[in-house]
């Protein structure tokens, strides 16, 4: 198995596998005011399983953190702070993608997956992608209000993926929430998957919600080691 820190169209990576031909490729989003390290034990539970797994520093986090992002962060725009960030990062995925497929042959096919704001990143980028095979959002919310907790502005409420539920199909969506998460309420992403249900009409198995009512948004580690075989297993069963 290797890893290797290199870049994908100037956002910095962190790359596990094995070595090509590859299961699939899975990008990994991590949360807020994290970094592509954060996340290394899942990055190489799903090398272990034969995919490509990147980590991938979001916008302004990680190598490319900006100076100012706890001012940022803890002034009175910090939402719309927050929203621009996931949506600089999702918007980028297709141009990483493209440019690793210039570099690399055996990928697969694409899977994302993300934790808080990478839950929300994955969202965003599942939203209406020719590209992406599954995905799998963990604690995040496709609500950029979070079900009213953070208003926002008639802007960045039009770009809320809640509002396009049909736009997701045909991604294979594995969606996982934490029952007791006072930072990304549940309520969002259960109303969204009951509504997302009507647009999959006979491959409602390509849509799952799984909520864990015992776990708040830092999640209990026997919840957390059954959500993520969930995860790997999605990606083994769709990519």
């Amino acid at each position: 198995m290797f890893c290797e820190r290199t870049s994908l169209a100037g956002a910095p990576v962190l790359l596990w596998g094995q070595g090509a031909p590859y299961r699939g490729t899975v990008f990994l989003y991590h949360g807020l005011g994290a970094s592509k390290e954060t996340n290394e034990k899942e990055l190489r539970a799903l090398a272990s399983r034969g995919f490509l797994a990147i980590g991938v520093d979001a916008v302004s986090h990680g190598d490319r953190r900006c100076p100012d992002f706890e001012s940022r962060m803890s002034g009175p725009d910090s939402h719309q702070e927050f929203l621009t960030m996931v949506r600089a990062t999702a918007d980028e995925l297709p141009l990483l993608w493209s440019d690793l497929r210039s570099k690399s042959g055996g990928l697969g096919e694409l899977g994302v997956c993300g934790i808080s704001m990478g839950g929300c990143i994955t969202f965003a980028a599942a939203c209406n992608s020719t590209l992406i095979k599954a995905a799998a959002p963990i604690l995040g919310s496709p609500d950029w209000s979070l079900g009213g907790l953070r208003p926002t502005s008639k802007e960045w409420w039009q770009d809320s993926p809640h509002h396009t539920p049909e736009w997701f199909p045909p991604v294979a969506l594995l969606v996982q929430n934490a029952g007791l998460d006072v930072n990304v309420p549940p309520q969002p992403a259960r109303d969204f998957i009951r509504e997302a249900s009507r647009y999959y009409g006979h491959a409602q198995e390509r849509l799952k919600y799984f909520e864990y009512p015992d776990s708040d948004h830092f999640m209990n580690a026997m919840d957390w080691e059954i959500l993520w075989a969930r995860v790997v297993g999605w990606f083994e069963r769709f990519l």
